[in-house]
């Protein structure tokens, strides 16, 4: 359904996209996940056909983005990241002019005002002027102007920026039922959007893509460098000492030792060997070993870690 291929996107002298391909399936939910500036939105505006590519070829639904302007917008709904809107319009008067320049028949265009308003939330402000309510309120305007036309593809850039929590469940839930029906492109740089509402992620930097897999898919990938927490019975100096030598252990971080139970955190690329290890130490010591587990590492973690080992090899 949506198809990236080789894209370039230049302003001057300076790259925001460096030969990006990706592709998008019918009714899938695709994060792109990235720090501010990466590129996202960038992306997405040469994708709604805002921004012509520097190099390369977009196409949405088998079409050119460039030689199928036309047809292509009338295939997307665009919830841009700064969204405008009309002050001055009742919410339902301004849906109603979306509507009407999108090309919803007369007939149908009632119905689907009704539709849009149930599900974005927006029928107990239908008839309230837009430049009065909440900036919650106004994003969700914007949702619902960017699937009024049933769309084919929903492009997405920061749809819960300025939501408070029971909001940003909401859109989730609704972004969430579109998918399947609807093949939706987010951009966010809120780590959790992508974790539970995206089927696969796409991690940006720089222009340029770093890691391309489902959210748990890129999490396996990083468990081989992960904490371990162990709880040993045992003498405080001893035991960090012990710990601490063993080979493979990048760093220990202590979390206390309280009548002589040591609870340590350690970090190394050994992963399972490195457990099997400490449980093989604290037999060999005659330790009493109360707990040994893996701490799973958190999408902060991921991305953070992801992040900084691209611009370190690229350095």
């Amino acid at each position: 359904m949506i198809t990236v291929e080789n894209l370039v996107k230049e302003f001057g002298s300076t790259r925001a996209v460096d030969h990006v391909s990706f592709s998008v399936q019918p009714g899938e939910i695709l994060g792109l996940l990235g720090p501010n500036g990466s590129g996202k939105t960038t992306i997405m505006r040469v994708l709604t056909g805002f921004f012509p590519p520097t190099e390369g070829r977009v196409a949405i639904d088998g079409l050119d983005v460039g030689e199928h302007s036309l047809e292509v917008r009338q295939r997307i709904g665009y919830l841009p990241e700064n969204v405008v809107l009309y002050p001055d319009l009742t919410v339902r008067r301004f849906l109603t002019f979306c509507a009407e320049v999108k090309g919803i028949a007369s007939a149908r265009r009632r119905g689907r005002l009704d539709e849009v308003m149930t599900a974005c939330g927006l029928t107990e402000v239908a008839h309230k002027l837009i430049g009065q309510l909440s900036k919650g309120y106004r994003q969700r305007v914007g949702i619902a102007q960017a699937i009024i036309h049933e769309p084919r593809v929903l492009v997405l850039d920061e749809p819960t920026v300025g939501l408070d929590p029971g909001q940003i469940v909401d859109i989730r839930s609704l972004i969430k039922s579109l998918g399947g029906s609807t093949t939706v492109l987010l951009s966010t740089h809120i780590l959790p959007e992508v974790s539970m509402t995206c089927e696969r992620v796409i991690i940006i930097d720089y222009g340029r893509i770093i890691a391309e897999d489902t959210a748990e898919g890129l999490t396996l990938r990083l468990r081989g460098s992960e904490e371990t927490r162990v709880r040993i019975v045992g003498t405080h100096a001893e035991v960090l000492d012990a710990v601490r030598s063993l080979p493979g252990v990048d760093a220990v971080r202590e979390e206390g030792a309280v009548e002589g139970v040591v609870t340590l955190v350690t970090r190394s690329v050994r992963g399972d060997a490195l457990r099997r290890d400490l449980a093989a130490l604290v037999v060999g010591k005659g330790w009493d070993l109360l707990e040994i587990r893996p701490l799973p590492m958190s999408l902060e973690d991921l991305f953070v870690r992801l992040v900084h080992e691209d611009r370190e090899g690229t350095a």
